[in-house]
């Protein structure tokens, strides 16, 4: 049975592919939007806070961004290249998306961009973390509560998102079918790609990326 391995890339590589993925998780964010069947809990409070300040969603999210790398400081985390990308290129992505993707009339349509929207957002988490270049700003919020305080991420990562689902419900975000698909379906599917995108340092005696796939059973 043949198995994936971790992808060995050059540095500039990894760049590309980080690059690569937080592009596509704007678009991903933009198409969920654009569906108008719910969003995922940090766009919720997104969403919120573009209908009430009318600046756009990706300033929104790149202010959000910054205010919760604040949070880092207490929690002793270290920023990487991808952790300023990140706030940079999803941001400018998300404009973009929204600014050529309209809402379509057809629900069946909106049903099928919303399913894509998610599992492009799967593929595009695991593209950005496989490099690690550094942790987007929910996501080391999220290890560095959890290293600061023993908790399991899970719980943590649970008590976070219920937060600011609420926080961005009451303030008026989107909140529908696309919240319940987002919450179920993230995880399986950035865990089903990571193995595919993930890369792993050069080793003396590697034959490079495109060969020596191992097998197993």
């Amino acid at each position: 049975m043949l198995h994936p391995v971790p992808v060995r890339l050059s540095p500039g590589r990894r760049l590309t592919q980080l690059t690569a993925g937080l592009a596509l998780y704007g678009v991903s964010v933009g198409m969920q939007i654009e569906a108008a069947l719910g969003l995922a809990p940090w766009d919720v409070l997104h969403e919120a806070l573009h209908k009430i300040t009318g600046w756009s969603f990706g300033i929104v999210t790149a202010l959000t961004s910054v205010t919760v790398l604040l949070c880092w400081i207490p929690i002793k985390q270290k920023l990487g290249v991808g952790t300023v990308a990140n706030v940079v290129i999803v941001a400018g992505s998300v404009d973009l998306t929204l600014a050529v993707l309209p809402t379509p009339d057809n629900l069946v349509v909106r049903l099928v961009l919303l399913v894509s929207g998610v599992v492009l957002n799967g593929l595009a988490t695991a593209a950005y973390i496989g490099v690690r270049l550094g942790p987007g700003p929910r996501d080391g919020l999220m290890t560095g509560v959890s290293g600061r305080t023993g908790w399991a991420i899970r719980w943590v990562r649970t008590a976070i998102e219920v937060t600011v689902l609420v926080v961005g419900w009451l303030l008026g975000g989107t909140v529908g079918v696309g919240t319940v698909l987002y919450a179920l379906g993230i995880g399986p599917l950035a865990q089903a790609f990571l193995p595919f995108v993930t890369w792993r340092p050069r080793v003396e005696g590697d034959v490079g990326a495109g060969g020596g796939a191992r097998t197993g059973h």
